[in-house]
């Protein structure tokens, strides 16, 4: 079992900046990758960003440019700096951890953290 933790969300105004954690502990060997999506009001869950431990790290259309994942792979943490943020970026935002299990993938998800962003 995997357990993920987000924290960082708040309230900001338009145009600043946000920087989101996503702690993994329990059984976290065979963690391939660790991914932010977000929830908007009234709207499905959408990808924002992805970290894989290879190959290059992947992005949302909608926030290319603004927002950059990162880890720190010793404290098994996941971060989601967001700059530039805009009244859209408005969501729950979940981390979700991806592991594999033999020749199966199991995603672990957190409870989320609410990112608020007043025009």
């Amino acid at each position: 079992q995997v357990q993920v933790v987000e924290s960082g969300g708040g309230l900001v105004q338009a145009g600043g900046s946000l920087r989101l954690s996503c702690a993994a502990s329990g059984s976290t060997f065979s963690i391939y990758g660790i991914a932010w999506h977000r929830q908007p009001p009234g709207k499905v869950r959408e990808l924002v960003a992805v970290k894989f431990i290879t190959g290059p790290n992947k992005y949302g259309a909608s926030v290319e440019g603004r927002f950059t994942i990162s880890s720190d792979n010793a404290a098994n943490t996941v971060y989601l700096q967001m700059n530039t943020l805009k009244p859209e970026d408005t969501a729950v935002y979940y981390c979700n951890a991806k592991k594999y299990v033999g020749t199966r993938v199991e995603d672990y998800w957190g409870q989320g953290t609410q990112v608020t962003v007043s025009s």
